[in-house]
């Protein structure tokens, strides 16, 4: 979707000119980043006030996977830095209430870079690996492992070109074993006051 997307075929789509289109924004790129805040703002922040810190940030991933598998262009846009009011509204939840859990630096970026990336490479995945069919990958790709299971036996068994996999089952499996290697490094403040 990105490569078609021109400033002149903007400005025609919203029936206006390209003149008029750069009062607004400078770049191409420019509303690349503004597409991708909007979608930010579909994933709502968790209004729990901080009582379960895991339901919060599963509810905010799992948010932001949605909304990224609702435009899935997005997942493959998102490595470059986002600034704007909608991500930097989610990141900030994200990163207090992972603090608040008593994750603490360096284990807090690190935390927060990997549900980041986790549900970047999920979408990005789910994105490109689901025919408009909806099966998992093309049936070539199942037989290629199958042809090569005595190189590759544990993928032509086990790999996700194999298994029929439940996507949002895959997605929160995984989701619950990263919180859980979270848990497992946050400090517990609560022991501190005692």
């Amino acid at each position: 979707m990105t490569a078609r997307l021109t400033m002149r075929r903007l400005a025609e789509r919203l029936g206006t000119g390209s003149t008029t289109l750069y009062w607004h924004v400078k770049t191409k790129d420019d509303v690349l980043d503004l597409a991708l805040d909007a979608i930010f703002a579909a994933v709502e922040i968790p209004r729990s006030g901080g009582r379960d810190w895991r339901a919060d940030i599963t509810a905010l991933i799992t948010g932001w996977h949605a909304a990224l598998l609702e435009h899935p262009w997005s997942a493959a846009l998102l490595g470059r830095p986002m600034l704007g009011p909608n991500v930097l509204a989610r990141s900030e939840f994200l990163y207090a209430t992972l603090l608040g859990a008593g994750v603490t630096e360096p284990q807090l970026t690190a935390a927060a870079y990997g549900l980041s990336n986790y549900v970047i490479g999920s979408a990005l995945m789910q994105a490109t690996w689901t025919t408009r069919e909806g099966q998992a990958v093309p049936q070539s790709a199942r037989d290629h492992l199958y042809a090569y299971r005595d190189r590759y036996p544990v993928l032509a068994t086990h790999g996700p070109l194999v298994v029929d996999s439940d996507w949002d089952t895959t997605f929160s499996v995984g989701l619950a074993w990263l919180l859980d290697g979270i848990q497992a490094g946050a400090v517990d403040t609560r022991s501190s006051d005692t």
